[in-house]
């Protein structure tokens, strides 16, 4: 049996703790007891730990503050460049000057889209960024995502093609996951020889909703497939092509966020094939 001295503290401890998730503990007792030398301790703690989560929220508040302002002070200087890289282009005399200036106007884009992604990613990795999944379908989503790269494609004779079986819902916030599937659509048609196919569809799982993007380019070899959605990992079949190295880790984090997550396998025929899972 507890006795009552026993069961006395254990009431008191209980207090403590629940007082301290709460918010609302202070120390009751002074004198020499073991319990009173707890209770201190406590303080102590959670007078260190308040002071700590308030040192994060500063850092954030900065971190903030700073995404903001590189965001702001290089939107200006960026879209000045791109203008007179595009003067520079019509006025140019001769092919030799023409190059240039479409040289300084394309660096100019890379800087900007660069800036962009990592703008984005700070915001996500200091969680600055709100993703509010809600249940939808999953339809208008990929619609807009072929829509948008339905031109580039076209440029390299790639058949975009979206393959609607049924209607399929999950839980995904609208703006941040067009964000995730852009990046790998994106990427199937850069990587992707002129005349190839790239096929996007939804599968319905039991607990899981998943777009899968397949196409036809170089592939991923076993040996990288764990690494490429880390920051600024590329492969090494794709290196002198365009791109920075951080769509597929943007693509990892938004989707980590709504409880969904991404992976890439081969396809028998070639290339590969990306799977973004969301939470039905």
């Amino acid at each position: 049996m507890i006795q009552i001295g026993s069961k006395r503290t254990l009431q008191r401890l209980d207090e403590m703790l629940s007082s301290a998730i709460d918010g609302t503990f202070e120390e009751k007792r002074y004198d020499e007891t073991e319990l009173s030398r707890l209770e201190n301790r406590w303080k102590q703690y959670f007078a260190s730990s308040k002071q700590s989560l308030e040192k994060t929220r500063a850092e954030r508040e900065n971190i903030k503050s700073l995404v903001s302002d590189i965001s702001h002070q290089t939107k200006t200087p960026l879209s000045n460049i791109l203008l007179y890289a595009e003067l520079l282009g019509e006025k140019a005399k001769d092919g030799e000057e023409k190059a240039l200036a479409e040289q300084i106007y394309v660096q100019a884009e890379k800087l900007e889209f660069l800036i962009q992604s990592l703008v984005k990613m700070s915001r996500l990795e200091s969680g600055i960024l709100e993703i509010i999944p809600s249940r939808q379908d999953l339809t208008p989503l990929v619609e807009d995502s072929v829509n948008l790269y339905q031109a580039k494609a076209a440029e390299k004779d790639i058949s975009l093609l979206f393959q609607i079986t049924e209607s399929i819902s999950a839980s995904y916030d609208r703006k941040w996951t067009l964000e995730a599937l852009n990046n790998v659509v994106d990427n199937a048609v850069k990587y992707s020889p002129e005349g190839s196919r790239v096929e996007i569809r939804i599968r319905r799982f039991e607990f899981y909703a998943c777009i899968e993007v397949a196409d036809e380019g170089p592939g991923i070899p076993e040996e990288e497939r764990a690494g490429i959605f880390g920051r600024f990992c590329r492969g090494k079949q794709v290196q002198q092509e365009e791109g920075v190295g951080l769509g597929l880790y943007l693509t990892r984090e938004i989707l980590e966020r709504e409880n969904g997550y991404v992976k890439v396998s081969a396809r028998q025929e070639g290339g590969s094939c990306f799977s973004l899972y969301l939470p039905r």
